[in-house]
């Protein structure tokens, strides 16, 4: 039985930056370490981690909304694409991502819930934080 994945992540850096960030394939591939196919329109194909993820870009709303059909190579031929959306949102000097992940297969469901952490939110962060560490301050004058 299909089940849903619900998470929410803030991470350092404004909502429209890391909406880009995610529909960039450069930007994207530069935080999962892995290459990435992806466009910021609707229908374009989306490809993942060597292939392991594919799908296509449902719809986007600038800065807002990102909903893509995804699967594993984890799911059964039987399995349905499950339905990613991701929407972005203001948190203090951050931005919020909120992830509501359907149709996950109920044999992979461990798998997707989890990599969310292992393979985006955590090292998201951790190239943020890098990236504004690496960044020269500015000097007063």
């Amino acid at each position: 039985m299909p089940r849903t994945v619900t998470l929410a992540v803030t991470l350092p850096a404004p909502p429209s930056r890391l909406y880009a960030m995610y529909l960039n394939a450069r930007e994207h591939a530069a935080f999962t370490g892995a290459p990435v196919k992806i466009a910021a329109r609707a229908g374009a194909p989306f490809e993942a981690f060597g292939g392991a993820l594919t799908g296509t870009i449902l719809q986007v709303v600038p800065n807002r909304l990102i909903v893509q059909s995804w699967r594993s190579t984890e799911f059964a031929k039987r399995d349905i694409d499950s339905t990613l959306i991701l929407s972005f949102w203001p948190d203090g000097s951050g931005g919020r991502i909120e992830l509501t992940h359907v149709n996950v297969p109920d044999s992979d469901f461990a798998g997707v819930s989890e990599g969310w952490s292992r393979y985006y939110w955590i090292p998201w962060r951790t190239h943020l934080e890098g990236s504004s560490r690496s960044r020269p301050k500015k000097r007063g004058r």
